[in-house]
């Protein structure tokens, strides 16, 4: 070892995942740790604090920082999910802003060039969605892009298939400092367990409901308890905000909130390598998003 090449050439940094809500920052995200860290799913604003996905390249550690979408607030858990979003890019090394290709520079993503613009630090561009786009407005959205904020490189990738990530990857591993590694090699994010599992059962409930009521309810895990045959216990609370919603979520005779607890023990029990047994209530809280006592396990400012 030596001063040119401190911890045997290692590297380390973070690069926080910005944009625009449903641009793919959770998707991409994932594929670039090569496992789920962040529920995904069709509907905006699905990501409601920062989440961190490790993953190695070469001699690099990168540390992903999948950000809340960055939209116009309305309610105060949205300020906090932007205000969020805009602490992991301003502590990261990084600066990864991905944009939807379908989408363009549309008044969301304008707003989000205008700030990074502003702003002296590491930041690449990626254009997300290539596959359903014309070569040609790609390369005009990257020229229109850059022309805004000087990008230190300009990626056309597509999340949802792996084109064009890996080197993606590549580059950023090149451009994190040096620096010995944070996680160990087979860590893969820094969730804990229990916030990981109300995660992916909000997740189901996203697929499953519409208009506003997914934005209305959240998920917490009150209970986690294993078991000496391996096999854990999962209690969960669904919260929220009127009586006619918590029959929604329920479904009729309970058969709604039974299809999530189905696809969620599914998938918990795939990940976890364990037996799920997986209890979930719902209760009315009403202005659960005005309540301080929900923000800090999300490591959400409420005052913000």
């Amino acid at each position: 070892m030596t001063d040119a090449e401190p911890d045997g050439g290692r590297r380390c940094g973070f690069v926080a995942v910005i944009g625009a809500p449903n641009a793919g920052k959770s998707t991409l995200t994932n594929r670039l740790v090569g496992a789920k860290v962040s529920i995904v799913t069709a509907k905006a604003q699905t990501t409601r604090y920062r989440v961190s996905g490790v993953a190695v390249d070469g001699p690099a550690q990168l540390v992903y920082v999948d950000t809340p979408g960055i939209f116009e607030p309305r309610r105060r858990l949205d300020r906090a999910m932007v205000a969020a979003a805009w602490t992991g890019a301003a502590d990261a090394d990084i600066r990864l802003l991905l944009i939807d290709a379908r989408k363009g520079i549309d008044e969301e993503a304008g707003r989000i060039l205008t700030a990074l613009a502003a702003t002296p630090a590491h930041c690449v561009l990626a254009l997300n969605k290539i596959d359903l786009v014309r070569r040609d407005r790609t390369l005009a959205l990257s020229r229109d892009a850059n022309e805004v904020c000087a990008f230190e490189a300009t990626f056309m990738i597509s999340a949802a298939t792996g084109d064009g990530v890996s080197d993606l990857s590549a580059r950023l591993a090149a451009m994190v400092p040096p620096g010995p590694w944070l996680y160990p090699e087979d860590q893969l994010s820094d969730m804990n367990d229990r916030l990981f599992a109300a995660e992916i059962t909000r997740e189901k409930l996203f697929e499953k409901l519409h208009q506003e009521l997914p934005y209305a309810l959240t998920v917490e895990t009150e209970d986690w308890q294993g078991f000496d045959d391996g096999s854990v216990r999962i209690a969960q609370t669904v919260f929220v905000e009127r009586d006619s919603q918590k029959g929604i979520v329920l479904g009729r005779q309970g058969t709604r909130i039974k299809s999530v607890r189905e696809q969620a023990v599914a998938e918990l029990e795939s990940i976890l390598e364990r037996k799920v047994h997986l209890f979930i209530f719902v209760k009315v809280r009403q202005k659960w998003g005005d309540d301080p006592e929900r923000f800090a396990p999300w490591g959400l400012d409420y005052n913000a």
